[in-house]
């Protein structure tokens, strides 16, 4: 941990209202000087979205403030204090033992962003870690969310990758990266964990205030502000849980430090997406009881809202078994509102604009007949709009025993025949959802080995804009459409800390 206390003249406006307004929630500190930072991507079209004047800046300058020693004018680097469900079992401290909250600034909407560093040193919370980052897990974090912005799902994004002239030991030598991150906030259900653990009601208080006035400021002045606090995460949460199953994301390790307030997807360390269509997919090489499984998410989601609902509770009312009942009532509402959440982007994805009774066991039957015969999800939904014109062929290939899609096409052919929607337009609106490319893992790895192994960043550049426009076709990307090949084996994905 660098005690350096140099800026660099950028044109970036800081606000910095966590480090202004929570103090006693964070540790003032700085990265480590790297020996020779080195932008390897920098996301142009979010620096500027963002309005940070990169382009008033010569690249070695971007690459000595985004690897964390020098802070840009302005900012006030910190670590932020959150505790944490880890796989069920409840750390009371962790902490950014890897990270720098840089400030946040505000983009040309005047909406309010942090910019984190990933990787910059050790902190007060490193618990006996580097607080270092390696190349590939940088990449992995900054291809992924990129590929999740593209796919319309809430996500922290990366705003630039910079090795730093060193290397990190893991089981092998490294070359050690800082991922810059940009996030609504990084507040976390972890973060209110944390205070309540130590009974701090005050400052639990304290964090739900500004956390309705960061996220939600029409909950401002609210006669139930702290459960209405909770309904909408809530919420939020159930919307991303859907979104992400409908695409075949797996986050792998979705503990309460990385569950956001503000509902976006964040840390991508064992995360995959599933080929063949299977919800007890387990990508994560530490999840050895399939607790963060593909089809388990949206329980693991409720779950994390209860441990929210937990420290809310002295605030939902004075009565403890009142605060109780309410909060209990808005975390047994979660499976409904993800269903609704699901079931409307499930609709959206067969090419229906009406809504019947029926629908919920249309999409379920299509999912039982995935699931016993292993069909790559994102082909069949690709498929589809083919099959909407009468050309099942594509689809059907996919099915050893294509019978039972017949069936299923039966049925769905009588309700498409049911809603309004003409031909023309539920084509081109099922291809809106449904992505013919996605971070197919074998790419995925593909890439990061080139990077990692003989520093060849085409693999990556290339993905990188293949899956930029994830809805479009394109000539000649054809293997980007296809999963793995046999031999590529068990798929296991690992944190990278």
């Amino acid at each position: 941990m660098s005690d350096v206390s140099k800026t660099i003249e950028v044109g970036f406006k800081f606000d910095n209202s966590y480090a202004v307004q929570l103090e006693g929630f964070y540790t003032p500190c700085h990265g480590d000087i790297a020996p020779a930072p080195k932008i390897i991507k920098l996301n142009h079209s979010l620096a500027e979205s963002l309005g940070l004047g990169f382009e008033d800046l010569n690249e070695s300058d971007i690459a000595i403030m985004l690897s964390g020693g020098i802070s840009p004018k302005g900012a006030a680097p910190l670590a932020q204090a959150y505790a944490g469900h880890q796989f069920g079992g409840f750390s009371p401290q962790l902490g950014d033992g890897r990270a720098l909250l840089l400030g946040e600034v505000l983009d040309t909407k005047g909406d309010r962003y942090d910019i984190q560093l990933k990787g910059s040193g050790r902190t007060t919370f490193s618990r006996g870690g580097d607080g270092k980052a390696a190349l590939g897990p940088v990449l992995r974090e900054y291809l992924i969310g990129e590929a999740m912005f593209a796919l319309n799902i809430p996500t922290t994004r990366a705003l630039a990758a910079v090795t730093t002239g060193e290397k990190v030991m893991r089981e092998e030598p490294l070359t050690g990266a800082v991922l810059a991150r940009v996030a609504a906030s990084h507040l976390r259900v972890g973060t209110f964990q944390f205070f309540a653990a130590q009974g701090e009601t005050d400052k639990v208080k304290q964090l739900a205030d500004y956390t309705i006035q960061r996220h939600f400021p029409e909950l401002i002045g609210s006669k139930d502000g702290y459960l209405d606090l909770l309904r909408a995460v809530s919420e939020r949460q159930a919307s991303l849980m859907a979104k992400w199953l409908l695409v075949g994301f797996v986050h792998g390790v979705m503990n309460t430090d990385n569950m956001t307030i503000s509902g976006e997807t964040i840390d991508y360390g064992p995360c995959a997406f599933i080929d063949a269509y299977d919800p007890a997919a387990v990508f994560s090489s530490i999840d050895r009881q399939g607790r963060y499984a593909y089809g388990n998410q949206p329980a693991m989601a409720q779950w994390n809202l209860a441990r929210l609902a937990e420290t809310l509770l002295p605030l939902i009312h004075s009565d403890s078994d009142e605060a109780i009942r309410l909060a209990s009532d808005e975390v047994n509402a979660f499976p409904a509102r993800y269903q609704a959440f699901w079931l409307e982007g499930m609709r959206a994805k067969l090419g229906l604009s009406s809504t019947e009774d029926g629908d919920l066991d249309l999409a379920n039957h299509l999912h039982k007949t995935m699931d016993e015969q292993h069909v790559d999800f994102t082909l069949l939904f690709r498929g589809l709009s083919d099959a909407a014109q009468g050309n099942t062929d594509i689809v059907r290939q996919l099915f050893d025993a294509p019978e039972a899609f017949d069936q299923w096409h039966l049925l769905w052919s009588e309700r498409l025949a049911r809603d309004p929607m003409n031909a023309e337009d539920r084509v081109s609106s099922m291809n809106a959802v449904n992505p013919l490319y996605i971070p197919r893992n074998h790419k995925v790895e593909a890439a990061l080995q080139a990077a990692e192994k003989d520093s060849n960043y085409a693999p990556f550049e290339e993905l990188m804009a293949v899956l930029a426009k994830p809805f479009e076709p394109r000539e000649g990307l054809e293997e980007y459409t296809k999963p793995a090949a046999d031999d590529f084996g068990p798929y296991k994905t690992f944190c990278g800390t």
